[in-house]
C-alpha cells in the first residue's frame, strides 16, 4: 500500500500494548507506521504483523537502520522482506558494496515473494547529530559535507533515496531531482519540545525543503490525544500559519 499523505508515525516504544494503542489512534490518519529497533527487538516479525494489522493496514517504515557486513545485510533485507514493509532503512556509512548487496537482495526477494518491492532509503547522518558529534567519531566533516558525501554514494548504489534533516534536504533535492525520495525525521512542531534531536523543522519547513515524507515521533505518541496531534500536524502542512497557533495537544 502507497502512503495517503507524507506523515509517518514513528512508535518507537517496547510496550507492545501502547503500540497497538498508538496505531489503532493514527489509523485512517497518517500516511504510515515506523516501526524501529526497539519494538523490533522485543516483538519481532509478529509483533510487526500484530501492529500492521491493527492499524488497518497502513504502510510501514520498518527502520532497522542495518548495518553489517554486506552479506549480513543482504540476509537481513530478504527476512525483512517477509514482513511487506514500504520501505525499510540501512546505515549509507556502511559502504558502497554494502549498500549494492542490499539492493541485489531486495529485488530477488521481492520477485520470489511476489510482493511489491521494498523501497530502500540510506540514513546519512542521524538528527542526533551535530558537527561536535561527527568530529568525536572522528568524521571531520559538517553534517552538511558528510550528508552530501553519502547521498552521492547512496545515488550511485541505487539506493531509492536517504534520509536526512531538513537542513540539507533542499541539497539532497538539487543534487538528485524529482524522483529520488527524501525521509527527514526530527520534526518538531512549534508547539513541540525538541528532545535529544539537534536538526529538527517543522513540519512546514521539511516539505518546504523537498522532503517526501515526514516522520513524527513523541509531538504524537505523547500527546493527550495522538489523533488530535496527527490532524493538527496535516492542517500545519496544508496551512503553514497553524503551527504558531495554540499550546501542544
Amino acid at each position: 500500500m502507497f502512503p495517503a499523505n507524507q506523515l509517518f508515525v514513528a512508535l518507537d516504544t517496547v510496550d507492545h500494548a501502547r503500540a497497538t494503542q498508538l496505531a489503532s489512534a493514527v489509523k485512517g490518519l497518517a500516511g504510515g507506521i515506523k516501526l524501529g529497533l526497539e519494538y523490533y527487538s522485543a516483538h519481532g516479525p509478529d509483533g510487526v504483523r500484530s501492529v500492521q494489522e491493527v492499524s488497518g493496514g497502513l504502510p510501514l517504515f520498518l527502520d532497522l537502520k542495518f548495518h553489517d557486513i554486506p552479506n549480513t545485510v543482504a540476509g537481513a533485507v530478504r527476512a525483512a522482506c517477509q514482513l511487506s514493509p514500504f520501505c525499510m532503512t540501512l546505515h549509507a556509512g556502511g559502504g558502497r558494496d554494502m549498500m549494492r548487496a542490499a539492493v541485489d537482495a531486495v529485488h530477488e526477494e521481492a520477485g520470489r515473494r511476489g510482493i511489491v518491492r521494498p523501497r530502500l532509503f540510506a540514513v546519512t547522518v542521524l538528527t542526533s547529530m551535530n558537527a561536535a558529534d561527527l568530529a568525536e567519531v572522528g568524521l571531520l566533516r559538517v553534517p552538511l559535507d558528510q550528508v552530501r558525501h553519502l547521498v552521492s554514494l547512496a545515488r550511485d548504489c541505487l539506493m531509492d533515496g536517504v534520509v536526512c534533516s531538513a537542513y540539507e534536504a533542499d541539497l539532497v533535492r538539487s543534487a538528485c531531482g524529482p524522483d529520488f525520495t527524501i525521509v527527514v525525521p526530527g520534526i518538531r512542531p512549534l508547539w513541540a519540545g525538541s528532545g535529544d534531536q539537534k536538526r529538527v523543522a517543522t513540519p512546514a519547513e521539511a516539505r518546504e525543503a523537498g522532503a517526501d515524507y515526514l516522520v513524527v515521533g513523541r509531538p504524537v505518541t505523547t500527546a493527550q490525544d495522538p489523533s488530535q496531534a496527527v490532524r493538527r500536524i496535516l492542517e500545519e502542512l496544508s496551512d503553514p500559519a497553524l503551527s504558531q497557533q495554540g499550546d501542544y495537544v
